[in-house]
């Protein structure tokens, strides 16, 4: 007989355990024991029975491995936190005293100092794990970096995270390693590619952020602690594969005017002195002092045998001499890959290169006026190869030039709509302390400088992310934007392009079928309008009628009012609340009846017919004949009010019947596709083919959509 197990020695109950039993055996404190999880990477996991892995009656929500918790108990954290521990409690007994200063110098001399470098180093054996895990610690930063400061936000930590932020935005533009910008509704999106990386980061825009109560700060600053080192490596280690020193120079004055870029000095590392050249060798000298000596006769007699089998191995002159092909020039530019069908895949094309992105703004100089965000469009303008960037003064410190009327600017990026001089202010005196002088540093608002481009702040971005200069008339201020695409979602088969024409993007007679879904729809609307003149003109008439009986009743013939009878006051009591449409509705009532009843009676009467011929008879054809004599009958009745019939809706064009006629075939083909599949298979289509439906409809939305608004476009020019 095998021995009995003993209930929670194995499977699930030995390898998972819950957060309090790890806390009693780590020996820690709550607080502790979740920084401690945070810093060595360690997260709650989720067995498959939480029933056999709690090992008890309770239910338990949070589990961890059970080797995690083990690994944790030689991490030398735990000391630090145990040594803290300890000195809160001679702190707080201090105090229980009264020793208020010796309280204060132990705490200023005996806190344990957390060091998280070995950390680092485990969680990130290689440089490259650690840009890998580098898109959450640069949202993470970039967010604190923006926070104003809080009891919960410490100023420091903003700090140190402003200048970890701008410090890896140096090396990006030193190393013109970014390639991608978004401007999204939560904040701007950047992604740069170092060594072969793709790193992807979000970065708030700068407004006034406000502080709530809801979020635990405390979680978040044990992330920034992390996310900071990590930073802080990463810089060195970039700053040192450029040749840069790490940390560079910080100007704190600058950075208090608002330099941020600016306030930062880059220095080269020394190299030292350069290795000796190498040099072509002497001739063979055997004297001293350099002094050659003539070859003995031994090495002049070799030396003729060997000229002479030379000459006995040269080709004859008239064997053809094979022409040398030409080298292959050596270029940059990066190979594009085409696609090598109409339905083939649309394949990823390379980015754009180093070369391309530090020469894409270089021979311009940019202005950036006062009401566009300076801090995103300094930083692409420097990654993508622009040295001169001006704006106003009240920005900030570091700009080339403030002077908005430099005739050096080419371009100036502007932010607000074209208003005419009468909207305008009007402009100060020339005496005046505030005069604007066209030699100064301003220029006339509402005015432009010859020869200069202006555009909007979408051009950069736009520019960038194509990885070209793009048309900057479309760009004008005052002018209708294009699409701001996101760089990284490419369209796919079916779905809708902004970018590209309508035509390329709608399926099979998808056109003529809007054209007419159009057409029909204004033919209902002008019949539902003639529909409503013809009750106004009916209720109008029928009115007219009442008014001239009671004009003759009423009235006599020297215009004197006749004393009506009883029976006419109670008529006249009876129907004065009433409306005239609404007096005459028995009438309308008795017609609708006879109308019905004879339609009966010619429904019967053709189905009497069709029965005595022995010819089929279907109620469909005869609503039809029926429908088409209420048309005469209403026809006639227009022609008898004086106003028009509608006309008959369009038929179906040519391409509208092949297009219903290709996908009724194709949805037969699929059905006696399904009719073959597992029930399984057929739900899993079902779905597929429901989601694809889902998009199809809502991509010929948006083409309808555009199509309207070209069309309304094309009506107003």
């Amino acid at each position: 007989m095998g021995k009995i197990k003993k209930k929670g020695t194995s499977g699930q109950a030995k390898n998972f355990i819950t957060r309090t039993q790890a806390v009693r055996k780590l020996q820690v404190s709550l607080p502790d024991f979740r920084r401690l999880c945070i810093f060595k990477g360690i997260y709650p996991r989720e067995p498959r029975n939480k029933k056999k892995a709690s090992k008890s009656s309770t239910a338990s929500t949070t589990f961890y491995y059970t080797k995690d918790i083990q690994y944790l108990l030689h991490e030398p954290l735990l000391n630090k936190f145990r040594d803290h521990k300890a000195l809160s409690k001679k702190i707080g007994k201090a105090l229980g005293r009264g020793e208020v200063g010796d309280a204060a110098r132990l705490e200023k001399t005996q806190t344990p100092r957390l060091t998280l470098d070995h950390i680092i180093k485990e969680r990130y054996p290689t440089f490259v794990d650690a840009l890998r895990d580098l898109d959450d610690a640069l949202s993470m930063l970039f967010l604190f970096a923006n926070l104003p400061s809080t009891s919960t936000v410490p100023p420091k930590t903003i700090a140190l995270c402003q200048r970890l932020c701008l410090e890896f935005e140096h090396y990006l533009i030193v190393s013109h390693s970014l390639r991608k910008s978004f401007l999204s509704i939560k904040g701007i999106y950047y992604q740069a590619t170092i060594q072969g990386q793709d790193i992807l980061w979000l970065v708030p825009y700068k407004f006034v952020q406000r502080v709530t109560g809801d979020v635990d700060f405390r979680i978040m600053g044990t992330f920034v602690e992390l996310y900071t080192t990590l930073l802080g490596f990463v810089n060195f280690r970039l700053y040192s594969s450029v040749g840069l020193v790490y940390p560079p120079k910080f100007n704190a004055g600058s950075d208090e005017r608002g330099g941020e870029l600016g306030a930062f000095t880059l220095e080269g590392r020394a190299v030292g002195t350069s290795l000796p050249q190498i040099e072509a060798p002497p001739s063979a000298t055997n004297g001293i002092n350099g002094e050659s000596k003539p070859a003995p006769k031994a090495i002049q007699d070799a030396q003729a045998q060997a000229d002479s089998v030379a000459k006995l191995t040269e080709p004859d002159s008239e064997t053809p001499v094979q022409q040398e092909e030409p080298e292959e020039e050596v270029s940059d530019k990066i190979d594009t890959f085409e696609a090598t069908g109409p339905d083939a895949d649309i394949l990823p094309q390379p980015q754009i290169s180093t070369a391309e992105a530090a020469s894409l703004f270089s021979p311009f100089t940019f202005y950036l006026s006062r009401e566009t965000p300076r801090q995103p469009l300094e930083f692409l303008l420097r990654s993508f190869g622009c040295k001169r960037i001006g704006w106003d003064a009240v920005l900030g410190d570091g700009a080339f030039t403030t002077n908005e009327a430099d005739p050096a600017i080419t371009h100036q990026i502007v932010d607000r709509p074209n208003l005419p001089q009468d909207a305008l202010p009007p402009a100060p005196d020339a005496d005046g302390a505030d005069a604007v002088v066209s030699s100064g540093t301003m220029i006339k608002p509402a005015t432009r400088v010859p020869g200069r481009t202006y555009v909007q702040p979408q051009w950069v971005w736009d520019c960038v992310n194509a990885a070209k200069l793009l048309r900057p008339d479309l760009y004008a201020p005052g002018a209708t934007l294009p699409p701001h695409l996101s760089p990284w979602v490419k369209p796919s088969k079916g779905q809708y392009d902004p970018t590209a024409p309508l035509a390329e993007q709608e399926r099979e007679g998808e056109a003529e079928e809007a054209e007419e879904a159009e057409a029909e729809a204004e033919a209902l609307e002008h019949e539902a309008d003639e529909d409503v003149d013809l009750k106004d003109a009916h209720a109008a008439s029928s009115s007219e009628d009442e008014d001239e009986d009671d004009d003759e009743v009423e009235m006599g013939a020297e215009g004197m009012q006749i004393a009506l009878t009883d029976s006419d006051d109670e008529s006249d009591a009876s129907g004065s609340d009433v409306p005239p449409a609404a007096a005459a509705s028995p009438s309308d009532e008795e017609d609708a009846e006879e109308s019905a009843s004879e339609d009966e009676t010619v429904l019967h009467q053709r189905e009497l017919e069709a029965e005595a011929a022995g010819l089929p008879f279907s109620h469909s054809h005869a609503s039809t004949s029926t429908s088409q004599h209420k048309k005469s009958t209403k026809s006639s009745k227009a022609a008898a009010t004086g106003t028009s019939t509608t006309t008959p809706p369009p038929k179906k064009s040519d391409a509208r019947k092949k297009a219903e006629k290709k996908r009724k075939q194709e949805q037969e083909e699929l059905d006696r596709q399904k009719m073959m599949m597992s029930r399984k298979k057929r739900k899993v289509l079902d779905k597929m083919l429901y989601s694809n439906r889902k998009k199809d409809e809502e991509a010929e939305r948006l083409r309808g959509k555009r199509r309207r608004i070209e069309k309304a476009a094309a009506a107003a020019k």
